[in-house]
């Protein structure tokens, strides 16, 4: 168990129990990088989860005080917790690709709405691999899943022109970033950016499936396969990308840290002003 994971993590969790090649442990050191990179202990985080691989391998295995809200609610329960904790506490929620982009959107949406202080990472294996397999909002075209065996056919949610991230800066997110696990230290930065802004943040990090994704739509479980498979596919915001191809275009795509009132201190102030009418 290296220093971190002794650091932060309960033993009991520690190796995961995620699939052999898996990316989920990337995303989640990373994060917990970005955390001990900022001197928080843990008494200053308080850690949900959601539902599919992404919840299942980061539940309870953040030492302090953490939570789950299954089928997209974790966004839910975040802003009753935003309001009722001190503004100092940092909620961070690890959820996955179908709890953030799917049946959760609608809650996403309204935490980028009100401008909630919680950081969202959303640990994308490109479908819902702990139910077999099937494609997702995120799928690429083209790619062969248990759902799609003569390839994805419908939009997803990473093509020019209908990016999520871009749905989620038009409700307001005032941090928005992506990535792939596979990347480093800006990945790292990234996150405690991320961590810092007194708003909503979200960090997309999409990262290797060998078992399910790569088994179907490369015919390998070999994870350097799927490795330079997602590599080959990964830009910057700014690269041109070829008609068809759904790459992953990585980088800060917002960056308004801490210019809009964050939700909660609206809500004090605005009681607070009830309160004193009433008087």
């Amino acid at each position: 168990m290296d220093y971190l994971a002794n650091k932060y993590l309960r033993p009991r969790k520690i190796p995961s129990t995620a699939c052999s090649g898996c990316g989920l442990g990337q995303v989640h050191k990373k994060l917990v990088m970005a955390i001990d990179e900022l001197e928080l202990g843990l008494e200053d985080v308080v850690w949900g989860t959601g539902i599919g691989c992404a919840g299942r391998q980061t539940y309870n295995t953040w030492k302090g005080d953490n939570y789950a809200g299954t089928h997209g609610r974790v966004y839910a329960i975040s802003a009753g917790l935003r309001i009722a904790l001190p503004p100092d506490k940092k909620i961070i929620c690890t959820v996955g690709d179908g709890d953030a982009f799917g049946i959760g959107f609608l809650n996403l949406l309204h935490c980028a709405r009100r401008n909630v202080d919680m950081t969202v990472v959303v640990c994308d294996n490109l479908g819902y691999m702990s139910t077999g397999g099937q494609y997702g909002w995120t799928t690429p075209l083209g790619v062969k899943t248990d759902s799609s065996p003569y390839g994805t056919y419908e939009p997803n949610f990473m093509q020019e022109g209908q990016d999520v991230l871009n749905l989620l800066k038009d409700a307001g997110a005032t941090y928005l970033s992506r990535y792939t696990s596979l990347q480093g230290q800006e990945v790292v930065e990234s996150m405690k950016q991320a961590i810092l802004n007194k708003g909503f943040s979200l960090v997309h990090v999409i990262y290797p499936c060998v078992t399910n994704f790569s088994d179907r739509a490369l015919g390998t479980r070999n994870p350097m396969a799927m490795f330079k498979w997602i590599k080959e596919r990964t830009c910057s915001l700014h690269d041109k990308v070829p008609e068809g191809l759904t790459a992953f275009k990585t980088g800060v795509y917002l960056d308004a840290s801490n210019t809009r009132e964050e939700f909660s201190e609206k809500l004090r102030k605005f009681t607070h002003e009830i309160q004193r009418r009433a008087r």
